[in-house]
């Protein structure tokens, strides 16, 4: 072998060589036949130390040598019990806001037929956690996985208790390994670290959208160019006061130090802004002409490729957050299929899920997610989702960042002036 070359060790006869010359390496230094350079009456306590720290480093370094091989059998193991006991379970009933066209691709079925998947699809805006509850208030546990926005899975359902913790449900090695998740960790959203997972992560540049007819984009690169009076009475958006879009767009205006509550209420209150509920009835109206500017519309992409006069603003001088959308997710307590629970919540966090959730929504939809798995493709990310390396986003799916309340009352604040 050539000097300064490094084999990897392979197999247990050389672990078993490495480990004898750890053996030798101590046992050289115990050898009280070794003569110090100096002598001296602390030669024995020096030695001791020595052998001692010898000792432990065989042992140490034995053990680190052993452990992954050892946790990753381990991991396969269980992984192959929960398989097993999936299976006699035979179905898993997973309840998803807004993404259920994931559930329509078959990848999962595919992988487990044996375990039949039931999904309960509704558009969002709190429908599910709804759902839930009324159920659970009846003595009906149906659900076994929840994958929503933020606000069903958190504020609400989180904070009724209707989670068992989904940390130790994740097996597979490669869901568990943080290394592979951006900024190498798993991102909860709850204060514990173990109850609403999030798995997606897009830029959020404000959810503002114009009519192409009446607004030059030009015109405008600071949210508060918004405030201009030509623009009073022109103005829609999408009533945040109900679960929805826009909730992402307006914590981001709360917490940015360059907007925050005043640019809020100054929108709602000196505007004179029209609002809506119905998703379909804002991006009619800004097509239309009715309004020149939308606030949290939803489908624009997919009205402009339609040939309708629609856009969006791309992000403004005061930057943009990160937001999951629909993309987190809870492992309901009692859950009637808890083992095939387990097995959809590792399939669905592994590379195979996460890329089909990719490429499923991409296909079916503009609300395309860019997963926080950072180790898998991301070409059938639209650009305009995708997180860009060396922007500085400001997360918004955090602790401190995530209750809707005090940002609801500014709007109710300015809403009631604006009446007087």
């Amino acid at each position: 072998m050539k000097r300064g070359r490094r084999h990897k060790p392979r197999g247990k006869s050389e672990k078993m060589a490495w480990c004898w010359n750890a053996g030798v390496l101590a046992g050289w230094v115990a050898d009280r036949s070794i003569t110090p350079l100096r002598q001296n009456s602390s030669t024995p306590c020096l030695h001791s130390r020595i052998s001692g720290i010898a000792c432990c480093l065989v042992i140490f370094f034995a053990f680190a040598h052993s452990a992954p091989a050892q946790t990753k059998a381990a991991a396969q193991e269980e992984w192959e019990k929960t398989v097993a006991a999936a299976k006699k379970e035979g179905q898993v009933n997973v309840y998803i806001g807004g993404w259920g066209v994931v559930l329509d691709e078959g990848v999962f079925q595919k992988r487990f037929p044996e375990i039949k998947l039931v999904g309960v699809a509704l558009r969002g805006g709190g429908d599910i956690a709804k759902r839930i509850l009324a159920e659970r208030r009846a003595g009906k546990y149906l659900t076994d996985v929840v994958v929503e926005g933020f606000n069903s899975t958190y504020n609400i359902l989180h904070a009724a208790k209707v989670f068992d913790p989904l940390k130790p449900a994740l097996i597979l090695p490669e869901v568990v390994d943080e290394s592979k998740w951006w900024r190498g960790k798993h991102s909860y959203l709850d204060a514990e670290g173990q109850y609403v997972l999030r798995f997606n992560g897009v830029p959020q540049a404000g959810a503002a959208h114009y009519n192409t007819q009446l607004v030059s984009p030009k015109e405008i690169t600071s949210f508060w160019d918004f405030l201009n009076p030509k623009w009073k009475g022109k103005i829609e958006a999408r009533d945040a006061r109900v679960p929805g879009p826009g909730n992402g767009a307006l914590r981001f205006f709360y917490h940015n130090p360059e907007l925050g509550p005043q640019f809020i209420r100054r929108l709602f209150s000196e505007m004179d802004i029209t609002l809506f509920r119905d998703f379909r009835q804002g991006p009619d109206w800004l097509a239309g002409g009715k309004f020149a500017v939308c606030f949290f519309c939803s489908d624009i992409p997919k009205a402009r490729r339609q040939g309708l006069p629609v856009d969006s603003f791309g992000a403004m001088k005061e930057g943009a957050g990160i937001v999951s959308q629909y993309g987190t997710m809870g492992f309901p307590s009692n859950a009637p299929h808890p083992n095939a629970a387990k097995v959809f919540i590792n399939w669905f966090l592994s590379r195979e899920g996460q890329l089909t959730l990719q490429r499923a929504l991409a296909k079916a939809s503009d609300e395309a997610p860019d997963s926080l798995r950072i180790d898998i493709s991301k070409d059938d990310v639209p650009a305009e989702n995708k997180r860009v390396e060396g922007v500085k986003y400001l997360d918004l799916d955090v602790q401190g960042r995530l209750d809707m309340k005090p940002i609801l009352d500014v709007i109710e604040e300015a809403l009631a002036a604006n009446k007087k």
